[in-house]
Parts: C-alpha cells; sequence; structure tokens
C-alpha cells in the first residue's frame, strides 16, 4: 500500500551537493516548503529527473513486499551529538517504534536567496592562501547570497582585497576589519598556541562585526567544504531560546586531561568543544553581556592557568562550562578534526557523509588518519580548482552589478564581434583574478632612497631562471607569474624546496591567473609593476640575468645622475648567449673579450637588430661616462626608471610591441635615454614561446598587431599633442 501510494504522489525533488536528485517522503508533498523546491528545479535538468523517476518506478514496482529504506535525514550519522537535533520524544523510543519511524526530512529552512554571512580571522601571507581554497570550496556547493567578513591585518587585508576586487563572483560581498584596532581587547592573554594574538580574535567578534549583523558562520582558514553551507546556517532555526553558540564537540583527549602526566587543560565540559566552526548568534550575544562574560571568565582561570594553550578555544569552554545551556551542540560531521589521535573516524559511516573537514593538526595533510587520502584529495580539488569557474551568477537569484561589472558589460557590448581583431579587444576588457603576495614577503625601507627594485614578469615555463636571478640580484624583486591554479601550487611546491628561493624573503611573488587564449604580458608586467615598494624600478625579462654588482651600481647610478629630480630612463646594454651552459663574465673586460670570441652577441642583432642598435654598442665599448641616446623606431631597451613611471600598454597580448610601445611613452613624455657605461645583462637561451609562433604563423596576428599599432598612435598623438607626431611619421617611413 505505500509503494503504491508513493508511485501515485505528484514527484518533489531535492538536489544533493552531488547533482543527484531524491525522491523527498511523502509527508512533504503538499507543503509550501516543497513548493518552493518544486520551482527551484533547474530547467536544464528536467528530461534527466524524469528518467530518474521512471527507473524509480520500475524499481519499486518489481519490488512490492520489500521493505522501503527511507534516505537519511539532513544529518546522517546520528551517532554524536543526538541531543542536538533530534527531538526529545526520539531519545526513549523503543527500536521497533524507531524501525517504523520514517525519518522525514524537515523542511527547508533557510530560504532561497537569503544572505549567509560568514566571518574568518585571517592574518598573513600563508592563511590567505589558506582561505581561499577554504571560499573556493564554500563557493562550489552555495546556492544562497554569501558576506564574507574579515578580520586582517594589514598584509591579508591587501591580498584579499585585490584577490575579491580582480575575482568579481557574482552574489558575492566581501567586508574587512582591521585586526590591529582590536589587538587591544586580547593583547593582555597570554597565549601559546601558534596563531599568537590572531588565534584569540574570534572572542571579539560581537564588538568588530556590524551591530545590527543579527548571526555569523566563523570558520578557521584550514576549513574544507563539502557541503552546501547553506545546511549549517539552517541549523540556526533550530537553537533553543536560549542558545547563543553552536559548536562540534572537540574529537581528542585533550580537554579530559589524560594525554600525559601533569597534563593539566583548561575547565571544559565533558570533552569539550572545537571552535574551528562555530555558529554565532550575536544579537543575543550581546544581550546577555558576552564581552563582560568572557573577559571575567578568562581572568579568572589565568589566575591558575597563567596562559591559554588552544587560544580562543580554551576560554570558550571555560565559558561553556559555567553556562552549559547556551551551548547547542552541532553533529561532529560539521567539523571532522583531522589531527592525530582524534576521534574523527567515528563522525561518519560513508566518507560522503561528511559535511565540513578540518586540518586543525599543524601537520595538516600530514596527518594520520585511515581515511587521509579521500581527504586529502578533496583538500586538493579546490586547492587546484580554477577559480574562474566560479563567477557564475545563481539560479534565481539576481544580483545587483557592482559599478566595475556594469562599465565592463558595457564595454563588451560595445565590442564588434565581426571585427577580425576582436580577440585582440575582447582581451583587453578581461579581468583576471590577481593574488598579491602569493609567498611570505618582507622588506625594509633604505634610509637614502636609492632603492630599486626588479620588475619582470613569468609564465610556468620560465621557473627555472629564479634561483639565478636570485644568485645575480640581492635586492628587491617584483615577480608577476601568469598561472592556472594548478600551476600556482606546482610553483609553491617549487619555491619551498628551493633553499634559494625560501631563504629569500624580499622577493614579492604575485599570481595572474590565466583566462582567455592570448599572454596578457603587459597586464602582468604592471601587475609586477604596481607592487614594487622602492623609489625606483628596473624593468627587464626574466630570462636575462643581471651582471654581478648590478644592484649597488645602479643605486650609486641613481644618485650621480640625479634621477630624483630629473626625468632619466638608465638603459642597462643587453647582450645574449647561444650556451645553456655559460662562464658568466665578471666584469665589463671579460664581457668584451667573450663578445670578441663569439661567446656572447649584442642581443638579437641577428633577427632584430632594431630593438637595441640605438643603445650604440660601438661607443659602449669604450665609454667611462653615461651618454645619452635618441629614441629610434622599434627601440626597446630594459631600463632603470621612477616608479611613478607610465604603465605598459595593456592593449599588447601575446607577441609584439609590448616594450616597444612603453619606451615610445616614456619618451613622449620627455625622458632622457641614458646608457650605463658599466653594466650589461645577458639573456638565457631558451624555447620559442607559444605567442611568437603565433605571431611568425599568422598573418591575421600580424595585421591586428598592426591595427593595433595604429591605433596606439593615434591615443598618443591626443594625449600629448605635436610632440607624439614624430612616432607617427617614423612608422611611416619604416
Amino acid at each position: 500500500m505505500f509503494l503504491l501510494t508513493l508511485v501515485k504522489i505528484s514527484v518533489h525533488l531535492i538536489y544533493m551537493t552531488d547533482g543527484r536528485s531524491l525522491l523527498l517522503a511523502p509527508c512533504l508533498a503538499d507543503t509550501p516548503a516543497a513548493h518552493v523546491l518544486e520551482r527551484a528545479v533547474l530547467e536544464s535538468r528536467v528530461r534527466e529527473v524524469e528518467e530518474e523517476n521512471r527507473q524509480i518506478r520500475l524499481q519499486l514496482s518489481q519490488s512490492q513486499g520489500t521493505a522501503v529504506q527511507q534516505p537519511d535525514g539532513n544529518y546522517g550519522n546520528q551517532q554524536w551529538g543526538a541531543s542536538a537535533d533530534t527531538g526529545p520524544e526520539d531519545g526513549d523510543n523503543t527500536a521497533e517504534e524507531k524501525n517504523n519511524h520514517t525519518e522525514c526530512p524537515r523542511s527547508p529552512t533557510v530560504q532561497k536567496c537569503e544572505l549567509i554571512h560568514v566571518a574568518c580571522v585571517c592574518a598573513g601571507h600563508n592563511a590567505s592562501r589558506d582561505v581561499v581554497t577554504l571560499v573556493k570550496s564554500v563557493l562550489f556547493h552555495r546556492r544562497n547570497p554569501l558576506h564574507f567578513h574579515f578580520i586582517t591585518d594589514t598584509v591579508a587585508n591587501r591580498i584579499l582585497s585585490s584577490l575579491f576586487q580582480s575575482w568579481m563572483v557574482p552574489s558575492v560581498q566581501v567586508s574587512f576589519y582591521d585586526a590591529d584596532e582590536l589587538k587591544s581587547e586580547v593583547s593582555w592573554i597570554p597565549n601559546k598556541h601558534y596563531s599568537g594574538i590572531y588565534g584569540l580574535m574570534k572572542l571579539t567578534l560581537t564588538k568588530a562585526l556590524p551591530s545590527d549583523l543579527s548571526k555569523v558562520i566563523v570558520l578557521d582558514t584550514d576549513i574544507t567544504f563539502a557541503t552546501d553551507i547553506a545546511e549549517l546556517w539552517g541549523i540556526f532555526r533550530k537553537f533553543t531560546d536560549k542558545q547563543v553558540i553552536g559548536l562540534v564537540e572537540n574529537q581528542s583527549d585533550w580537554y579530559l586531561g589524560n594525554l600525559w602526566k601533569n597534563h593539566k587543560p583548561w575547565p571544559a565540559l565533558g570533552r569539550g568543544f572545537n571552535t574551528g566552526v562555530i555558529l554565532l548568534y550575536l544579537e543575543r550575544l550581546r544581550r546577555i553581556g558576552w564581552e563582560q562574560m568572557w573577559r571575567l571568565t578568562a581572568e579568572r582561570e589565568l589566575m591558575s592557568m597563567l596562559s591559554t594553550s588552544l587560544a580562543d578555544q580554551d576560554i570558550f569552554n571555560a565559558f561553556i562550562k559555567q553556562n552549559p545551556v547556551l551551548v547547542h551542540q552541532l553533529p561532529c560531521f560539521w567539523n571532522v578534526q583531522l589531527s592525530d589521535h582524534t576521534r574523527s573516524e567515528q563522525c561518519y559511516t560513508e566518507v560522503s557523509d561528511l559535511k565540513v573537514i578540518h586540518w586543525n593538526s599543524p601537520k595538516k595533510l600530514r596527518v594520520k588518519n585511515k581515511h587521509v587520502e579521500f581527504f586529502r584529495n578533496l583538500y586538493l580539488t579546490f586547492l587546484e580548482y580554477d577559480g574562474n569557474l566560479l563567477r557564475r551568477e545563481l539560479f534565481g537569484c539576481p544580483s545587483q552589478a557592482s559599478p566595475e561589472s556594469a562599465q565592463l558589460q558595457t564595454a563588451l557590448e560595445e565590442l564588434d564581434e565581426d571585427d577580425q581583431c576582436y580577440d585582440f579587444r575582447r582581451e583587453r576588457l578581461t579581468v583576471h583574478r590577481v593574488h598579491l603576495y602569493f609567498l611570505q614577503y618582507e622588506y625594509t625601507p633604505t634610509e637614502d632612497d636609492t632603492d630599486i627594485t626588479l620588475v619582470a614578469q613569468l609564465s610556468m615555463d620560465r621557473l627555472q631562471m629564479l634561483e639565478a636571478i636570485c644568485k645575480h640580484w640581492e635586492g628587491p624583486i617584483s615577480l608577476a607569474l601568469y598561472m592556472s591554479d594548478a600551476e600556482a601550487q606546482q610553483f609553491l611546491r617549487y619555491a619551498q624546496a628551493s633553499e634559494v628561493l625560501k631563504n629569500r624573503k624580499n622577493v614579492g611573488y604575485h599570481i595572474v591567473y590565466k583566462e582567455g587564449q592570448f599572454y596578457p604580458v603587459n597586464l602582468v608586467r604592471n601587475v609586477a609593476l604596481k607592487n614594487a615598494n622602492t623609489p625606483y624600478v628596473f624593468l627587464t625579462d626574466v630570462d636575462f640575468l643581471p651582471m654581478y654588482g648590478l644592484y649597488d651600481y645602479l643605486r650609486k647610478s641613481v644618485v650621480q645622475l640625479d634621477m630624483a629630480h630629473t626625468k632619466k630612463a638608465l638603459v642597462v646594454p643587453a647582450f645574449e648567449t647561444l650556451r645553456y651552459r655559460l662562464s658568466f663574465p665578471k666584469s665589463k673586460a671579460e664581457l668584451l673579450s667573450m663578445l670578441d670570441m663569439g661567446t656572447l652577441y649584442t642581443f638579437r642583432y641577428h633577427v632584430w637588430p632594431k630593438g637595441h642598435a640605438p643603445t650604440n654598442y660601438a661607443k659602449w665599448r669604450t665609454s667611462t661616462t653615461p651618454y645619452k641616446v635618441e629614441w629610434e623606431p622599434d627601440f626597446e631597451p630594459y631600463v632603470v626608471v621612477r616608479r611613478d613611471c607610465p604603465e605598459y600598454d595593456q592593449r599588447f597580448v601575446g607577441f609584439g610591441w609590448n616594450k616597444v610601445s612603453h619606451i615610445m611613452e616614456l619618451d613622449a613624455q620627455e625622458y632622457d635615454l641614458m646608457v650605463l657605461p658599466n653594466a650589461f645583462m645577458i639573456h638565457m637561451p631558451h624555447a620559442p614561446s607559444f605567442d611568437i609562433s603565433k605571431f611568425r604563423s599568422s598573418s591575421s596576428y600580424r595585421n591586428c598587431l598592426n591595427t593595433l599599432k595604429d591605433e596606439f598612435h593615434q591615443d598618443l598623438s591626443r594625449k600629448y599633442g605635436a610632440t607624439a607626431l614624430k612616432y607617427l611619421t617614423a612608422q611611416r617611413n619604416i
């Protein structure tokens, strides 16, 4: 009878995180919530769903008299935390009553398009990388608009604000709060935990976050989501009137005090609670005087404990020990804690039951767990996942476009798709995600304001040059790397394994994530240029090695040529070798000897003499003082200029005119081109780039490049007037 009824009812569907559809239990068939779900079914899935329903009916018709096993409720394994989400009457049911219980899932508790608030404390370069993986896992599963609230130090603020601004994810808002302004609230608390003062910041959220924000999900940066965060948000509606905090029980024996002899943890309720995932009912916390209550708790316990061992977690647990009625215990699969010797395996019968994975051991991915390979692969999936794919609109939840997005959309609509150079023009409008300072970076400005940053860009195929450059240039370096998400992780592993790179903290690595068919070389250069922190920059390419001692020589030249008060571009003469193994010259005299022997050549003399001929290598051979040279068509030397120089023109992508246009604009702004007599750099051999191959093989590519040149000349004339006419004339005479 039950089977027949199930077949006859109108079909209502829910979608699981893996995209599969399941029949809802019949008790939901006519509820308002079911109708909301029905309207939310994606049109593209209708045919697939109908086929699934046909198969279900067929299976049911073939299994008359066989017991039907209902899908698990929202929380699956209830071994832990049963009191949190099981009604009191369920606990007293007999075995027979439990077997007959239909376990109808509760009505959806999160409205479609309801805004979900998520808070996170993030400080430093490493935590900023970690939080990106967390955000990816949340965005991948989410179906609701999100508002991220980040409590950050200066470093994380700079990194994450730039990242989200360039990411442009629809229906995502981001707010930042200065951690420095909150330090005084917790700096009085001695803390032994490796997270330092930032590990105590979650205690201050009622003060840090907006006063009109009523509730928030608080996450550690080492969290990975395996389900829609809306499921967790919905648990707020299960709080009793008195409950203000939702937490998962701690899955280690830490708070039981039996890990070693004389182990004395802070007081806790039973096993205590882990604060990697917290539901904070801010409105209620403010009402009960949370700020004063946690302070009093901390002061009382510190009299005997002297310091915290697990940062904010110790204070939260001591507070809950005194006020157990205020906590709502979450099922443990909302915070599966992967540290050594935890009971995390008791949280799930199948790994597919997992909701949230917490890498809360300092060992991180090296932690001991029999399913660690599964967890590691899930984490690595999001670590290397293409973040561009998360720029999708929410179905049925239109978002308010930002002014930048609206302006970009207008510009895209104005493009002519029939234009043979459409792809080039489209690339100029592409907004690439940018992750600044991907690795640890430290720089202290010099007192004499003469410091110079080497600025360059590269892709994965030039990584092998980094160690050599660091050996040749001891000053600060700003590098922009054009990579996919997966390649960025390969670079991270490469840098962490290199003794040379990991010991250099004055190198800023900025990831520009791949998108589109062209290499946006000038956009990537501009990222490196804009994030140099010195008064002067040395604009070069990554496949050049500067002479030993060039950094100090250039700093002296900056002073001698009074660059602080004059417009000058110092030209560093470029040479090249065809040998992969080179005994690098230690002086100008040694270089000239190698030049005469044919071991070295002036750069590109045999394929592109115009590019560097104006340097006047004949004069350089005997010169002992800097000398001025005039601009000539197609001149593209490598120069030292003030950091406030013009940016590279981003219409030039791939191969051709990307540096030529920049030198032309320097000349238009009346920079004097001064060749340094005792400076040099050497180009190392490598395979041709993909873009130069396209330039050589595609006539349409070359035609579009000529079109872009003409447009650049016109723009230069409008910008600089009669001064720029010489460039147009020179181009026509070529």
